[in-house]
């Protein structure tokens, strides 16, 4: 859910008043935008993702939170690298990487809202002794002390 406009980043471009599915600011261009119906936000970061300065932070939580949340603390989102990285980290904009690490920061925004539990030491490895019968590698997932757990084609 959008939980904060940073007006110290916010260019005042309108991207995210336009690109907003559920119509959830109110704002002209040359002004910060305002959440005006957060609760009709669906959590769906078209406003972080298209944001060219990346002013906003939308919560992985489905409800707004209180005044004094953390998830409303613009010092305390950049500190913890939540706040103006979201382009950055899903690929767009000049010089930016590939959205590779799109499972990695969704992982890591459900971690830190408590709805995901820390990851288990375990790697991925390509398994030899598991053949798919289309001929392509398996990839099994392995711990260090148990061997493979199940493999996937």
């Amino acid at each position: 859910m959008i939980e904060l406009v940073s007006s110290s980043r916010c260019t005042g471009c309108g991207i995210c008043v336009k690109v907003c599915p559920t119509d959830v600011f109110d704002g002209l261009v040359g002004e910060v935008p305002v959440i005006a119906r957060q609760d009709d936000c669906q959590t769906c970061s078209m406003c972080e993702v298209y944001c060219p300065a990346d002013a906003l932070f939308v919560a992985p939580v489905t409800e707004p939170v209180d005044p004094d949340s953390p998830w409303r603390d613009e010092h305390a989102l950049e500190v913890a690298g939540l706040l103006g990285r979201y382009r950055e980290l899903e690929g767009w904009g000049p010089g930016r990487t590939p959205s590779a690490r799109r499972p990695q920061l969704f992982g890591q925004r459900m971690r830190a809202a408590g709805r995901l539990p820390e990851p288990r030491a375990e790697r991925l490895d390509v398994d030899d002794s598991v053949q798919p019968l289309d001929g392509s590698l398996a990839v099994a997932r392995t711990t260090p002390a148990s061997g493979p757990v199940e493999a996937t084609p």
